[in-house]
């Protein structure tokens, strides 16, 4: 138990962050959602390319939809990465919160 209010918002906040699944679904939160972002973030690069004619277009000549489009696939693609980073195992600690090893840096 903590000693003050504080602390414990602290590790309500902290805990709320993190998602503590199965091994077997981290790997597949991992494995599918790396994909999609990868995926989402090259279609989004494709899209805006060709809706700017390769940077080259004038700015009456970009077509607004698609370059939208190619931008929220880019932001689509970052927060899917973004939020599976927030899954871990039973087993799985952040090494910032590990103090068993030595803090010597060189």
């Amino acid at each position: 138990m903590s000693d003050t209010p504080e602390d414990d918002a602290d590790a309500r906040a902290e805990g709320a962050r993190d998602v503590v699944v199965p091994l077997r679904v981290y790997k597949a939160v991992t494995v599918f959602s790396t994909l999609f972002a990868v995926v989402f973030v090259l279609a989004g690069f494709v899209v805006l390319d060709s809706a700017t004619n390769r940077a080259t277009a004038e700015v009456s000549e970009i077509d607004p939809l698609f370059a939208i489009l190619g931008i929220g696939l880019l932001v689509g693609g970052s927060a899917v990465y973004a939020f599976s980073t927030r899954f871990r195992t039973e087993g799985m600690g952040k090494s910032k919160d590990e103090s068993d090893e030595p803090s010597d840096n060189g």
